[in-house]
């Protein structure tokens, strides 16, 4: 299969994409996990009626639009168990999170009343029953599912977790993620600096888009221009969950990696797909991983990541809002692109007056400019029917900042 649609690919890419298994995992390191099962209340929650706000608890028909006075025949704080019932004529001093005394039916605010000098309080107001006062088993019933499998576990559920006492908790298993770049012309890290060369960004921004999801992937450096270490460096990398190839994916006499990897078993299901940048991006599997084989410049080999192993990658992690979230934003000026290809334009955005996005290109779009990657906050998605976009019009612009996913691609209309 070649030549697809960007929507196509995803759509091949996720069909191949499976959850990982399952482990369990204590609560302290659940931060960010997706859970694997249901989670159970274990109490009412509050166990009882109790005090929304600190003030008094009294009963409401005893209150008219007139000052009213009552006795206060007990204090209750948070914790403390009420030792009165509360008569006509009366109330109890009440802390946040106290329980309500029998007899009593609301609660008025402290700053809503007057101290007497006999004790007692004035209440020059009325308020219905069940004022601030917070129900039992408000926030959950014994018995309820307050969490379903499939949820990102976030610092509010790590409070909810903890509330029901789940000290441990299933979670789908990360992925295991290998990342090789391919090429003589490469320059890594730890080797002597050579102007001829090219240095190894590649390994690093996939590295860092990995470890943005919560894993830490295995690099397993450069594979030269060899067929037999390419193979064995291939070979690693099959090994895991997924591996990410760059460069050595085109049709060039030198592009060693298709061929290699089908001789070692893997089966391809594209190899082109209709974008820019990124055209020469291909996917294969074998029973146990993942291949993607990523362009070799820097940009193209991001932008691929972003369309294609980021919702794979969240899929195997048991996410089910797998895409980055998409915006409509005003265009500050003119994009011109050659029609035929769905394009994605690095954009810095800004807000007008009224809260609205502007988009504006970051500069040159050429594939090999990361620093355009590096400033941008999104893509825009020019579809491949379009010769480019206007100044002022509306378009959809994918975030690229990883704050916030979506269930669907919103490619479906790239063409």
């Amino acid at each position: 299969m070649s030549n697809l649609s960007v929507s196509d690919a995803q759509t091949c890419v996720l069909k191949h994409a499976n959850r990982r298994s399952t482990e369990v995992v204590r609560l302290q390191e659940a931060l960010g996990r997706v859970l694997a099962e249901e989670i159970h209340a274990n109490r009412d929650q509050p166990p009882c009626d109790v005090a929304a706000m600190d003030g008094f608890a009294m009963r409401s028909g005893d209150l008219s639009d007139a000052a009213t006075e009552l006795v206060v025949i007990e204090d209750i704080k948070a914790g403390d168990q009420p030792q009165k019932t509360v008569q006509p004529g009366q109330c109890a001093r009440i802390m946040t999170g106290a329980p309500v005394p029998a007899g009593a039916d609301a609660v008025i605010r402290v700053e809503d009343t007057r101290q007497l000098a006999d004790g007692g309080i004035e209440i020059q107001q009325s308020v219905a029953p069940g004022n601030d006062i917070r129900l039992r088993g408000e926030g959950m019933r014994d018995g309820q599912v307050v969490l379903f499998p499939g949820t990102e576990i976030t610092p509010a559920l790590i409070g909810v977790l903890a509330t029901v006492k789940s000290a441990q908790v299933r979670v789908y298993r990360r992925p295991r993620v290998a990342i090789l770049a391919t090429g003589d012309e490469l320059e890594d890290l730890d080797e002597a600096f050579d102007p001829e060369k090219i240095p190894n960004s590649n390994s690093y921004a996939l590295m860092a888009q990995v470890q943005a999801l919560g894993i830490e992937p295995v690099l397993l450096g450069i594979a030269r221009d060899d067929t037999k270490q390419l193979a064995e460096l291939l070979s690693q990398g099959l090994e895991f969950d997924v591996l990410m190839v760059t460069g050595g994916t085109s049709v060039g006499v030198h592009d060693h990696v298709r061929p290699t990897l089908e001789s070692l078993g893997v089966a391809m299901h594209f190899w082109r797909v209709e974008m820019r940048p990124g055209h020469p991006v291909a996917l294969g599997s074998t029973e146990r991983a993942l291949v993607f084989g990523l362009p070799g410049n820097p940009v193209s080999s991001m932008v691929c990541f972003e369309q294609f192993v980021l919702p794979a990658l969240r899929r195997m992690m048991g996410h089910t809002r797998l895409f980055r979230r998409t915006i409509t934003a005003r265009l500050a000026h003119e994009f011109c692109v050659p029609p035929g290809r769905t394009t994605f334009v690095r954009v810095a955005l800004e807000r007008d007056a009224s809260g609205a996005y502007i988009a504006r290109s970051t500069g040159t779009q050429s594939s090999g400019v990361l620093l355009s990657m590096a400033l941008a906050d999104g893509l825009l998605v020019v579809p491949a029917s379009r010769a480019g976009l206007a100044a002022g019009e509306y378009a959809t612009v994918q975030l690229i900042d990883g704050s916030f996913y979506q269930s669907a691609s919103a490619m479906e209309d790239e063409q």
